[in-house]
Formats: structure tokens, sequence, C-alpha cells
């Protein structure tokens, strides 16, 4: 009786260690994940006369550290007013660094006729699951902070 109630405490001691004996589950977040809805704000730029904002959703691609992505930029000038551009991308990661590079899909709205529009790229740096910051790499640069949306991931 002795040994089968030693056995039985040796079992329910084993199951007891078995969750610290396996590795870890794979449901726990990514900190540093970047799928998702993300707002995006530049510093003022062009002497102080523009600033853009805008929006860029990341979505998976079958490709290990490639991801499809669409952002809507709106750029505000005081020269020559405003416009909003709605561009497909695709961003490449490495580490913790993100490059961003756009194609212009429509011009949304435009005050200036006739004012070409570049598409937006940005090369970011993840600083966690809901902050990247780094630099607009356009037909202007500027300083640029992105934050991930509250509506998370889907």
């Amino acid at each position: 009786m002795a040994t089968r109630v030693s056995a039985w405490i040796a079992a329910v001691f084993s199951l007891a260690l078995l969750p610290a004996l396996l590795p870890a589950q794979a449901d726990t977040k990514d900190p540093t994940d970047v799928l998702g809805s993300w707002s995006f704000q530049t510093k003022p730029y062009r002497q102080g006369q523009c600033l853009m904002t805008g929006t860029m959703r990341l979505s998976s691609h079958p490709e290990d550290g490639l991801y499809e992505c669409e952002l809507t930029a709106v750029e505000v000038c005081s020269m020559w007013g405003r416009s909003v551009v709605e561009q497909s991308c695709q961003a490449r990661r490495f580490g913790n660094q993100v490059s961003v590079r756009s194609q212009i899909t429509q011009m949304l709205e435009q005050k200036v006729e006739g004012l070409i529009y570049v598409p937006d790229n940005f090369s970011l740096t993840i600083q966690d699951h809901t902050r990247m910051w780094g630099a607009l790499v356009s037909a202007a640069t500027a300083p640029v902070e992105f934050r991930r949306s509250e509506d998370g991931v889907s």
C-alpha cells in the first residue's frame, strides 16, 4: 500500500512539474510584432510649412519578414494646401528595422493642379509593439512616429 501511495505522489508531483519542463506555448504575443493598424505623424518639414499624418495597415505575407501594406497619407502644407493619397506598399523587416516602400494607387484630394506627389517611404525602428519611429523618405524627409491603433490585430 505504501508503494502505491508513493507512486501516486510521485505521479502527481511529476504532473505538477510538467508545465515547467515543456517549452513556452506559442500563444504568447511577440512584443515586436508589427501586424495590424498604425497611425503616424511626422515632425514639421519644409521649413515648418508641411506636416504629414496618416494610417498604415500591415498584413502578413507568405515570405518571412515581408508584409503587405496599405497606407493613406494626409499632407498639409501652408504653401499649397492639403493632399490625401492612398498608397499600396510592402514592408520588409530586418530585426528591429522596418523598411516601407510605397506606390501611389489613388490621389483622393489635391489642392494644387499638376502637383507631382512622390510615394511615401519610411525607414523605421521598432521600439515595442505599440511604437515605431524613424524617418519619412520621400520628396522631403522628416522624423516620423508610428503608433499602433487601439483596434489591435485581426
